[in-house]
């Protein structure tokens, strides 16, 4: 049976600031902007009420240098997507480290001169205050007290403002999703719950179970 896994995102608990630092190469050619700062957290529970392994972040973010970071692959977007891919057309900044101090990884990003880097560089030259946010696959173990995320699998470091308050509704979205790995090594969206459900309905009940299920999405956002 295929493992499904939920996408959770999270910006890390810890007070330290972002930085953001521009760098010159020479006088005749663009400076570099770069954010630096702290981007995921272990072992400690969150504001979304999720705890995540030390052990689960240090196997992942090991994987992610090789095989992103290091190549100059390791691009995130602006906002966090409800994708489990990185959309190149919306890719903002790229992770050109991540280092591990104690409980804490931090990492360092250069702002691309993409559309929407461009749209970055804008924000914090304005003064507008911006942050790092992992997004991931995983699985969630429900406890008492937290829930604690497993089989980790870093999909991207999103930017994103850096709000005073959990993002709640987005964190549910995310996880009424699901996934598995497809033959092809690529994670796949899993529609089958909904698909069943359609599908052992008589036809001339499905407009009104779709209806249903529209306005119950629309009453939870208020």
């Amino acid at each position: 049976m295929s493992l499904k896994l939920n996408l959770v995102v999270e910006k890390p608990d810890v007070s330290d600031e972002f930085e953001y630092i521009e760098e010159e190469t020479n006088k005749n050619s663009p400076s570099n902007l770069y954010i630096k700062g702290p981007y995921m957290m272990a072992e400690g529970v969150n504001r979304n009420n999720r705890l995540y392994p030390k052990d689960e972040l240090v196997r992942e973010v090991a994987r992610y240098n090789e095989e992103m970071v290091v190549p100059g692959r390791a691009m995130g977007e602006l906002n966090h997507p409800t994708s489990a891919d990185v959309d190149l057309e919306r890719a903002c900044h790229m992770v050109t480290e991540i280092t591990q101090d104690g409980n804490v990884f931090y990492g360092k990003s250069k702002v691309l001169t993409t559309p929407c880097g461009q749209i970055v560089r804008a924000l914090i030259n304005d003064g507008v205050k911006v942050g790092m946010s992992s997004r991931a696959l995983g699985t969630l173990e429900e406890g008492s007290t937290h829930n604690t995320v497993k089989n980790m699998k870093l999909v991207a470091i999103d930017c994103v403002a850096d709000p005073s308050y959990p993002k709640a509704f987005v964190n549910g979205i995310l996880e009424s999703k699901q996934w598995v790995l497809a033959d092809d090594g690529k994670y796949e969206e899993l529609y089958d719950k909904f698909e069943n459900s359609v599908s052992s309905l008589p036809k001339k009940d499905i407009d009104k179970f779709l209806t249903e299920r529209i306005l119950n999405f629309i009453n939870k956002l208020h």
